[in-house]
């Protein structure tokens, strides 16, 4: 570890390090997004595909010349996350370049990358061993086996977005905070792609954010959005309990403490050693709500999508609800209108963020909010400067599943003919 994450922290410098971590305001300028992808054999996609193959696809990916960063999950799920970009245009360029690449170098293995929000295929295998992940994977056995399938079985579109302007208004970082949470359900329903057939979620369409909602029950959930953003997530932060203590030898388990949370470590060195300002920056990387607050806001709950640029559909909306002044307003009155109705409890675990999961835009009432945000976004796109194949590709999206209120998870349990033409070869191979 770096010299200066050693320094033994005090509660206040703390606090201070997290405000300073989680929020840095200014006009919203930035826009990034993280697809997180299965890895299936092209000839049989129904079958596990072996860890030594799984490892040579990820060196072939990594030995690419990329803009985007190559990591690996534990599953083997592969992710590309692009460099913050100025524009969506550059943001969905240069995705879409380093995935026609790692596309090329996959095909040569015989393997392709699949957009879905959970790998059907079992049993679940933890490909990577790490102290990390070891750690992790005994934390979550503590509840039951939602951990393991959020490790090793789940695959997410994440976007990121600026926190926005330090001062309130429309792009300021208290709304646009606000914004993401409320909005979260509305995205939930509309890209669900994650349909279960059997076991505890069966029949919902997003069976992702049915294993997100039963994790442990502080880690996962967002904060109290009445409250002041940084001073909610600090709280949050602080009493959510450690998941692992790492140690300073390479190589050796990290210790997995019960019940300890940072605050108490803190104040009184309950583990095994004192926390660091290093241990902080970790234990801010073990938290998983629905929106992560990492300097900019990283939106975590929208599962991964079907087909080639599937992808690109949450990118630009999300961008034009938030970065157009115009549709982040509707967007905001929409979403808080449909939210009100449900109470104040904390998502995932909200009534509304459930029946996302479950119901997707059969739901009449998402599927309303849906329709008004999607056509918010179609407005706003142009005025951001979009090109014509994501506003084509965006509008095709919104005719085939929310004008309809359908989700991709329903092209996987429909009858057969009634599936959309275009991807009757996509569902055939899978």
């Amino acid at each position: 570890m770096p010299q200066d994450s050693l320094t033994r922290l005090t509660e206040a410098t703390a606090e201070e390090l997290i405000h300073g971590i989680c929020f840095k305001t200014g006009p919203p300028r930035l826009l990034g997004a993280e697809l997180e992808w299965l890895v299936f054999d092209a000839e049989r996609p129904g079958r596990p595909v072996s860890h030594a193959r799984l490892a040579a696809a990820h060196d072939a990916a990594r030995a690419l010349p990329l803009g985007s960063r190559v990591t690996v999950e534990p599953g083997g799920q592969l992710e590309l996350s692009s460099a913050p970009a100025s524009s969506l245009t550059g943001c969905v360029d240069g995705l879409q370049a380093d995935l026609t690449a790692v596309r090329g170098a996959l095909r040569d293995q015989g393997l392709v990358l699949r957009g879905l929000g959970q790998d059907p295929r079992r049993p679940l295998r933890r490909m990577l061993a790490s102290p990390r992940y070891e750690a992790m994977e005994t934390y979550f056995d503590r509840t039951g086996p939602a951990g393991r399938a959020m490790m090793c079985a789940s695959a997410s579109v994440q976007v990121c977005v600026d926190a926005g302007h330090e001062e309130p208004g429309t792009l300021g970082h208290g709304r646009r905070w606000r914004l993401a949470h409320l909005l979260g359900a509305v995205l939930v329903a509309s890209f669900a792609n994650s349909p279960a057939r059997v076991g505890p979620y069966a029949g919902w369409r997003c069976a992702r954010q049915g294993v997100w909602g039963d994790l442990d029950t502080r880690r996962c959930l967002a904060p109290p959005l009445e409250a002041e953003p940084r001073g909610a997530w600090t709280r949050q932060a602080l009493d959510t309990e450690v998941m692992c203590v790492r140690t300073l030898d390479e190589g050796a388990p990290w210790a997995v403490p019960r019940g300890l949370t940072f605050r108490d470590w803190l104040r009184s060195g309950g583990g095994p050693r004192p926390p660091t300002a290093g241990d902080l920056d970790y234990h801010l990387t073990t938290l998983f709500p629905p929106v992560r607050p990492r300097g900019h806001l990283e939106l975590r709950m929208i599962d991964a999508q079907p087909g080639e640029d599937g992808w690109l559909v949450p990118v630009a909306v999300v961008h034009a609800l938030f970065d157009d002044p115009e549709a982040a307003e509707t967007a905001y009155r929409v979403a808080k209108g449909l939210a009100d109705s449900y109470g104040a409890r904390p998502a995932p675990r909200n009534p509304l963020w459930r029946s996302a999961a479950r119901s997707a835009l059969a739901d009449p009432e998402l599927r309303s909010a849906a329709r008004a945000c999607f056509r918010a976004a179609a407005s706003a796109l142009p005025r951001l400067g979009a090109s014509r194949h994501v506003i084509d590709t965006v509008g095709e999206f919104t005719e085939r599943y929310v004008s309809r209120g359908r989700c991709p998870a329903d092209d996987r349990t429909e009858p057969q003919q009634t599936r959309h033409p275009q991807h009757a070869g996509e569902e055939a191979r899978s």
